[in-house]
């Protein structure tokens, strides 16, 4: 036995009191995986606690994604072993995994869109006991008890393709319950949801942690970790940089552990126009229905102008209706001064406006298609030569520059582009817009699922197409993403703009409290 020493949790499971004495749950042992020979994990080692929080962080391509699938069992170490629950391993299976009691919640949370609540907790619960049919008069109470475990009320009837983010992960995690998960595996579980979601998922992880399960916890979010965190384990390019108690860390520890150095951003300076030219884009009155109401502001060239609200505030309808998707009902938008009409994305393009969108996976972004073919899908007609060929040439010239330009990490531009990190992937997004000329991007959550660094240069990216005169819209509820790169932050509530800050007259807390508030 590997722990001597004993740490007691009582569990309420079919009338029973559980008590759960092995302190050592999970001990990843000197792990190494390679991919072709490139290096993907390289002598890691993790242990995990019974009732433990244990954050994983690193930047993307440090191995983490690597390390879940090994303790999962998708993929089989080349060195190393794996000791759950005091059963050796040198080679794991998924089912092996399940059976020792851990459940990965993956970012897609693998549930059914066209099945209900109760179904997608339940089925695979009463398939793996009974094999060969459902017992479906019980599939609502399974599901029920799985859901109060965790003091949760849905309803239990509502298809899960219709439900918002933060119930979704709810129903991955009453699932996994069912499966006597002794540590539960979540993969940035926090990427699309709103500070209220997260404070919300952080009392059902705490409740878990009462019960003597385990989580381990892989985020980007840095004040995340920092809030739910007891140990934390950092790597950087496929080996552990440092394993040690949360006590032992702050923000810029943790950037320098993961990057290797200290990054340093600096908050963008707008220096603005004093002449009398009409702002870049004037919006009055803006209108949707149901979305947004009476929206006004003014956005000035080489301005940086952030509009930030809790899910549902109309801050991504707003930016949908600006690009054309959604046109408005009512109200003015003006270009230097002319109004013009929005009636589509054609009109949007038209007018000079990009948008970097909130999912670049599914909106951003063609993943089976060659890096370079998505840099310059927009411009691809303006690259055509006398004969309505492209021009070679041009093109590899323009899809070099923007590697370049965006600092895109790639062996080759020829490789798909889902074979990129989530950092990269975005400066891909970016670079489609880029190459087009706007004069006015709107980005809509242009960092989510990006790490540190990468983020880092993303923002000082925005601050330089900022000086060179663009007008750049941030739709997000990162409140430190705000502070780095806006010098102007609307909030919105309930589909109208409630406030407005100027960077220099509010705090990052005084902001965070005043979203929450919202």
């Amino acid at each position: 036995m590997t722990a001597l020493l004993y740490r007691f949790f009582s569990m309420a499971s079919k009338g029973k009191i559980l008590i759960i004495m092995s302190e050592e749950i999970l001990n990843v042992s000197h792990i190494s995986k390679s991919f072709s020979g490139v290096s993907a994990l390289n002598d890691v080692s993790l242990t995990i606690k019974a009732g433990e929080i244990h954050c994983l962080i690193g930047e993307n391509g440090s191995g983490k994604s690597t390390l879940i699938k090994i303790i999962a069992g998708v993929y089989e170490p080349d060195e190393g072993e794996i000791i759950i629950n005091s059963h050796h391993y040198s080679k794991l299976t998924p089912i092996e995994s399940i059976h020792e009691g851990i459940q990965v919640i993956y970012q897609d949370f693998s549930l059914f869109p066209n099945l209900t609540v109760a179904e997608n907790i339940a089925l695979n619960y009463q398939l793996e006991r009974n094999k060969n049919w459902v017992d479906w008069g019980n599939v609502r109470k399974i599901a029920q008890n799985a859901l109060d475990r965790i003091n949760v009320k849905l309803n239990l009837d509502a298809l899960v393709g219709e439900m918002p983010v933060a119930d979704k992960q709810l129903i991955a995690i009453s699932r996994a319950l069912l499966q006597d998960a002794r540590l539960i595996i979540m993969d940035e579980p926090t990427t699309a949801l709103t500070q209220k979601e997260v404070s919300s998922l952080f009392s059902v992880i705490k409740d878990l942690q009462k019960q003597g399960i385990s989580i381990l916890f892989v985020s980007h979010k840095l004040n995340e970790v920092l809030d739910i965190s007891e140990r934390t384990m950092v790597l950087r390019n496929g080996q552990m940089v440092v394993d040690a108690d949360a006590s032992e860390f702050d923000t810029k520890k943790m950037v320098y552990y993961m990057t290797g150095h200290h990054v340093v951003e600096t908050a963008y300076v707008y220096e603005e126009n004093t002449s009398n030219e009409p702002p870049l884009l004037k919006v009055e009155n803006l209108t949707s229905r149901n979305n947004f109401y009476d929206i006004s502001f003014e956005l000035k060239a080489g301005e940086i102008l952030g509009v930030t609200g809790l899910l549902g505030s109309g801050r991504t309808g707003l930016a949908l209706s600006l690009f054309g998707v959604f046109p408005a009902d009512s109200g003015s938008i003006s270009i230097d001064g002319v109004q013009v009409k929005i009636n589509s994305i054609q009109d949007a393009i038209d007018k000079k406006i990009g948008y970097v969108p909130e999912d670049r996976l599914t909106e951003g972004l063609f993943l089976d298609q060659e890096i370079g073919k998505n840099m310059v899908v927009r411009i691809v007609d303006d690259l055509k030569g006398g004969q309505k060929l492209i021009n070679q040439k041009s093109l590899q010239l323009q899809i070099q520059d923007w590697v370049e330009q965006l600092n895109i990490k790639t062996s080759s531009s020829q490789l798909p582009v889902k074979s990129l990190s989530g950092g990269n992937q975005q400066r891909v997004v970016l670079a489609k817009w880029l190459a087009s000329c706007p004069r006015i991007l709107i980005l809509n959550g242009p960092t989510v699922g990006v790490d540190i660094g990468s983020k880092a240069e993303l923002h000082e990216a925005l601050r330089v197409l900022a000086k060179k005169g663009m007008g750049l819209l941030i739709m997000s509820d990162d409140i430190p993403e705000l502070m780095q790169t806006c010098n102007r932050i609307l909030l919105m509530r309930k589909g109208r703009i409630v406030e407005e800050f100027h960077r220099e007259m509010v705090t990052e807390d005084e902001l965070t409290h005043k979203l929450v508030e919202a």
